[in-house]
């Protein structure tokens, strides 16, 4: 056997033994993730359970009057067990939310807003809602559903008042580039085609993947997003926990 090909077999064992090395290494580190989220996993449960039966007290009172308006993210495919949005809508308003914006992609849920209004005790739509109107509930659930399809009228509707106004208001020749339209003219324009400008402080994703599955992004200005996995495995506990961490951070929103 000559010089070369003794190389080339020296090579050949040094790469067998590099690929087998680093399949080795890709295995163990599959390894030692898969159980870091088993754990973490298991003591979130825990967790979550001891919450909801009161055994830890730092989750007993929540500042519920920072959390001014909530939307919950539904996927498509488990907004179809409205049973399930029911309860964690009563699990809601059990933690006195007030203001709650149901949304998934095609509108299941506005569809199935009849059984779920007639469910939920106390709830109502929040444009029956009057600033000066009072509800026969002390503390009524206000209830806004909302589906892509709503968005794309409604900014379509808005974009259009804007652009009258600013006709009437402004000739091209004169146009010096300054900002003419503002946060203010936007929500002005949405009141006025009947569209809800709340913009959630919390917004509570429920689905597979961490997004917001469509969800106005014009309605996200200063939004905490929290991805709360799939809808048929939420727990109490970890909506409490989640809610209670949004009211205990301090918020710096600037100018």
């Amino acid at each position: 056997m000559d010089l070369n090909q003794s190389m080339r077999l020296l090579s050949s064992w040094i790469a067998q033994i590099g690929g087998l090395g680093l399949d080795l290494l890709w295995r163990f580190i599959h390894l030692v993730v898969s159980l870091w989220y088993i754990v973490s996993g298991i003591i979130e449960a825990v967790e979550s359970y001891a919450i909801s039966l009161g055994l830890n007290k730092k989750y007993s009172s929540i500042n519920i009057e920072k959390l001014r308006c909530l939307a919950v993210v539904v996927d498509i495919e488990e907004a179809r067990d409205v049973s399930k949005v029911i309860e964690l809508l009563q699990w809601l308003r059990t933690i006195g939310v007030k203001q709650v914006g149901l949304f998934d992609s095609q509108g299941l849920l506005k569809k199935s807003k009849d059984l779920i209004l007639g469910t939920v005790p106390g709830s109502v739509l929040s444009e029956e809602i009057g600033e000066k109107d009072s509800s026969p509930e002390q503390n009524p659930l206000a209830l806004e559903f909302i589906s892509s399809s709503d968005n794309k009228e409604a900014v379509m509707k808005a974009a259009n008042i804007l652009l009258q106004d600013y006709l009437k208001s402004s000739r091209p020749e004169n146009d010096k580039g300054e900002n003419f339209f503002t946060e203010t003219h936007l929500n002005e324009a949405l009141r006025v085609v009947g569209e809800n400008v709340h913009a959630p402080d919390l917004l509570l994703v429920y689905g597979p993947i961490r997004s917001h599955l469509g969800f106005p992004a014009w309605r996200l200005r200063y939004t905490e997003i929290v991805h709360m996995g799939s809808l048929n495995y939420m727990r109490y506990g970890s909506l409490l926990k989640a809610i209670h961490k949004f009211t205990g951070v301090h918020q710096n929103y600037g100018t």
